[in-house]
């Protein structure tokens, strides 16, 4: 072996300490080189309260035969090339710490891991000849946030199975044959997938985040996922990630006291540990963790060509008493609760992703009124290009929970989510987590008899794809799966035999191709020019009416939405200009379900003026129902 061989610099250095290098992982961790015409794998590992560390594996007998080097520059930094380590190598560092501590740990920059419970890491190449270079040409325009952007978030492990071969996942491969085109068929643009960055306990559905640079072994190698990325990609579907930068397991093969100390974490359990979570919490100041993090959201950028990161619990870090009681939390060097080296961090992370991406998007999933998550750190933001719009999915479901009788006591938890709606860039997210650990699925959340459920389903989905921000759908949501979802089986695909969740599935792929053509219905998602009450004053009938407009003034549709099963006959409702209302979309078709109450495909204008409008138009609106119509230029 040879311990004066190196990738660094004295730049890589330089910037390594200062905490702005993010391409780390061109640097740490193995990779496979050719020194002097020998082939072998360089490691190199930050452990700089090592007293000693080694690389052990299966090349070895996992002995201690093959230390590695402590550099010069305190860095903290250990490397050497080993000759003869080719790829598929298992391995470990073996640190013995200067408090005398030993663990076995596996590569925090690993590009390929052992599936768990085995929890070695393996050397491993990033070669793939990618053949999406239509897509990420134009992804700009894919992505822009006037462009329709409606996701379908899935969970790999549990989106499809093999029953005849033991209920085991789809591969990567496989969900490349699969997914995408489902996906296409839908309609939906992109697809947001739950973290599969590698992950020791499979029931955390990757939240809990131990491999930052390896998708997870479950369903194949690293060339597999770039093949299911660019599958995606070549059938006109862009990807977005889940990430956690906010907390990490406590697993011992993992990060936590790394080198026998608190290393990426915290040492004070007030600051390092997450009492909800039981895992523990970023040292986000601390400079070679953000050089960690921020290498790992650009890894997967540069590497997978993935078009978007969904940044997980952003609120755990924005605030120091998050989940803590009285005295559980330390306050910042001004007496607040904000965590002033989490916020630096998420500016930090998010300037560079669209420094080096412009064409790509950062979404935080942000549960609080923290100001300006999606404004410029210029101006005094945190960088995102997107927030989940976590108040109006809860006023939303609490208010589709209740039996219609009672909904006109809660009229306004529909108009009050349009007086904050651009004050952020909103997705209006129907996640995973509205359907797990005992909430139900939609379709359960929903009140009266089945035709009800039914019918207020495909309410939920036409006022969501009505209302400003843009859009997401849970797998298994696009087709009324009955039960909620577990992430041990498939979803329900059998229910696809009913016509009643054929229809939620027509109704989902028909909003989304309505959404994507009619740039009223998204060029304007982030502007207030994009929408205009016509009147949400109807708590009595439990009814509201609202413009949505294009960057064209002539680009019109209006959105007429009925929250009872009653159907309104003679509802006038008043509309700027004069001519022929063409119904573009009914959620009452009989086409999913419904009872075909209806326009019979659109009305012309009265010289009747209401509403402080011109013009008006004498509706039949259907029970349960959503009513988009769109003006026809004379």
């Amino acid at each position: 072996m040879d311990r004066n061989v190196s990738l660094f610099s004295d730049f890589d250095i330089y910037l390594f300490k200062e905490g702005n290098h993010f391409n780390a992982y061109e640097k740490l961790g193995s990779h496979i080189i050719e020194v002097d015409g020998q082939k072998g794998t360089y490691f190199a590992v930050w452990a700089p309260n090592a007293e000693k560390v080694y690389v052990i594996g299966d090349f070895n007998g996992w002995s201690l035969n093959h230390p590695l080097a402590p550099r010069w520059d305190s860095s903290g930094i250990w490397e050497a090339f080993i000759p003869g380590v080719d790829k598929g190598t298992k391995y470990k560092y073996y640190i013995i710490s200067k408090y005398g501590y030993h663990l076995q740990k596996g590569d925090p920059y690993s590009f390929f891991w052992e599936t768990p419970p085995a929890t070695a890491s393996i050397v491993w190449d990033l070669e793939y000849k990618w053949a999406d270079d239509e897509w990420m040409k134009n992804r700009a325009k894919y992505n822009s946030l006037s462009s329709p952007i409606s996701i379908y978030e899935v969970h790999l492990g549990s989106w499809r199975r093999v029953p005849q071969e033991g209920n085991r996942f789809l591969t990567y491969r496989e969900l490349a044959e699969w997914l995408p085109k489902y996906v296409k068929d839908m309609g939906f643009t992109h697809v947001e997938i739950l973290p599969v960055m590698e992950h020791p306990f499979y029931g955390s559905w990757g939240y809990q985040t131990i491999g930052y640079f390896a998708p997870t072994s479950r369903y194949g190698t690293p060339q597999d996922f770039m093949y299911l990325i660019d599958s995606l990609h070549q059938h006109g579907i862009g990807v977005i990630l889940d990430w956690v930068p906010s907390h990490f397991p406590q697993d011992g093969h993992g990060l936590s006291f790394f080198d026998g100390t608190y290393l990426y974490e915290h040492q004070d359990p007030k600051k390092g540990y997450h009492p909800h979570w039981h895992s523990y919490i970023f040292n986000h100041g601390r400079n070679e963790v953000r050089n960690f993090l921020i290498s790992s959201a650009i890894f997967w950028l540069e590497k997978y060509h993935v078009d978007g990161l969904r940044v997980d619990a952003v609120a755990s870090m924005l605030y120091l008493d998050y989940g803590r009681a009285p005295g559980e939390w330390i306050p910042n060097k001004y007496g607040g609760k904000e965590n002033l080296e989490a916020i630096e961090f998420i500016r930090r992370f998010n300037e560079t992703v669209y420094e080096k991406y412009p064409d790509t998007q950062t979404i935080a999933e942000e549960s609080t009124a923290w100001p300006l998550v999606t404004r410029p750190t210029y101006l005094g933001g945190l960088g995102f290009g997107m927030k989940w719009n976590m108040g109006w999915m809860h006023d939303t479901l609490s208010y589709f929970s209740k039996d219609p009788v009672y909904r006109k006591y809660h009229h306004n938890n529909l108009a009050f989510s349009i007086w904050y709606a651009f004050s952020e860039n909103f997705v209006l997210p129907l996640s995973h987590d509205e359907v797990v650990y005992g909430k139900g699925s939609l379709l359960n959340k929903m009140p009266g008899d089945n035709w009800q459920k039914f019918a207020n389903l495909r309410l939920l989905f036409g006022y969501m794809y009505a209302h400003p921000g843009k859009k997401l759908i849970f797998m298994g949501g696009e087709f009324a799966q009955c039960n909620e979802w577990y992430h041990e089986e498939s979803l329900h695909w059998h229910l696809l035999e009913y016509p009643q969740h054929q229809g939620i599935q027509r109704l989902v792929k028909d909003l989304n191709n309505l959404y994507k053509n009619e740039p009223a219905l998204h060029e304007l998602d982030f502007d207030p020019s994009g929408f205009e009450w016509i009147d949400f004053t109807d708590a009595e009938q439990s009814i509201i009416s609202f413009l949505r407009k294009g960057r064209d003034p002539k680009q019109l549709i209006c959105v007429v939405c009925n929250f009872t099963p009653v159907p309104r006959f003679n509802y006038r409702i008043g509309v700027p200009f004069r001519g022929y209302w063409k119904e573009v979309f009914n959620t009452d078709s009989e086409l999913y379900g419904g009872s075909n109450c209806g326009n019979m495909g659109g009305l012309m204008t009265e010289n009747l003026s209401i509403h402080g409008r011109p013009y008006s138009l004498n509706l039949t609106l259907p029970p349960l129902g959503v009513l988009f119509l769109k003006w026809q230029d004379e």
